[in-house]
């Protein structure tokens, strides 16, 4: 955030993590900038726990509860604390920290309980709240009073989740206490029978299970391992390619009909992510069978990404880009101001 203003560059995570390209990223970084120093650094957090803050300061104190929460979301969390402790190094400025979990604060018990003994204080959290806390204050622009009825927003990418929203606040949403709930994702499986993980614990290890529930379900083994990335997977003409997309799009599609019953009805679809913002084909696999939810994708509109993806006598459904950048810039510079810094 330097001198107040947004500077968007983007740089491609290698899924290398040796420190030498950590520092030949970061350099590259600071020559594009041009030398401008920020004066606050955000940081995207999967998880924040049971904390409805969107935003905290990433004092000592902050740190060490994050990395209580390491377990809960192994993919993301350790590289989330990693940049911090990293630009601890280079800057002397405020870091602070944007949560995941956040947005869905608002669920009621109804959604966010789960059927086990409180005695172990777990339950469901739900992920992608950045994005969806963006999509919420975007979504009156383009169907204004609509947005405040219940909306259903998709979140599909390598990760993915959906939320069902009620006056622009969650109420429910598909994944749980951790980012690997909910459907089926690039590698993550989604909800399974907890008979079948049970079952799978007598037949690997702790870290096997781990390596399993994190990085070999999910599309990968819908495919019969043939790709975790949709769009290999919509191009490819192999039967295993086939099945993994349908299976994909319909448990989307289990899910927003899930939330037509628990809401009696929904009023506007939401597709955002890199799979709902560029698959014309998932989303007509996912829209095609719901026409009679009162849906019905534009052929046009759909093949071209266009904001409003809708017929013009259905319900809305829109495409509307992921910013979670933007929303943590926005949470950053509502975080000093508060604090006069």
């Amino acid at each position: 955030m330097p001198n107040g203003s947004r500077i968007n560059y983007q740089y491609k995570f290698t899924h290398n993590t040796s420190q030498k390209n950590f520092d030949t990223a970061f350099e590259g970084l600071l020559t594009a900038i041009a030398g401008l120093k920020p004066n606050a650094i955000g940081h995207r957090f999967v998880h924040g726990g049971d904390i409805a803050d969107q935003s905290r300061f990433l004092n000592t104190k902050e740190i060490a509860r994050l990395k209580g929460l390491l377990s809960l979301a192994p993919l993301h969390m350790s590289h989330n604390l990693f940049g911090v402790e990293y630009l601890a190094k280079h800057f002397t400025v405020p870091q602070v920290a944007c949560f995941d979990t956040a947005f869905h604060s608002t669920l009621p018990e109804l959604a966010w309980r789960l059927p086990i003994p409180n005695i172990y204080k777990l339950r469901k959290y739900g992920f992608h709240g950045i994005n969806y806390s963006h999509i919420a204050k975007e979504l009156p622009k383009f169907i204004g009073e609509i947005a405040m009825r219940h909306i259903v927003v998709a979140h599909l990418g390598s990760g993915s989740s959906l939320c069902l929203m009620n006056n622009l606040k969650s109420i429910d949403t598909s994944m749980g206490l951790t980012p690997a709930g909910g459907i089926p994702m690039a590698t993550r499986s989604g909800d399974l029978d907890p008979g079948l993980l049970l079952e799978l614990a007598k037949l690997n290890n702790q870290e096997q299970l781990e390596d399993l529930v994190y990085h070999q379900m999910g599309l990968l083994a819908l495919s019969n391992n043939e790709s975790s990335d949709v769009s290999k997977l919509v191009k490819s003409k192999s039967l295993n390619a086939k099945f993994a997309i349908e299976y994909f799009a319909n448990q989307v599609r289990g899910v927003i009909g899930e939330y037509a019953a628990k809401a009696g009805g929904i009023d506007g679809i939401v597709f955002t992510g890199g799979i709902g913002e560029h698959s014309s084909i998932i989303r007509s696999l996912i829209c095609d069978p719901m026409k009679f939810l009162g849906f019905s994708l534009d052929p046009n509109a759909n093949n071209t990404n266009s904001t409003f993806l809708s017929e013009a006598t259905s319900k809305p459904i829109l495409m509307i880009p992921a910013d979670e950048e933007i929303e943590i810039f926005r949470l950053v510079s509502e975080y000093l101001t508060s604090q006069h810094l």
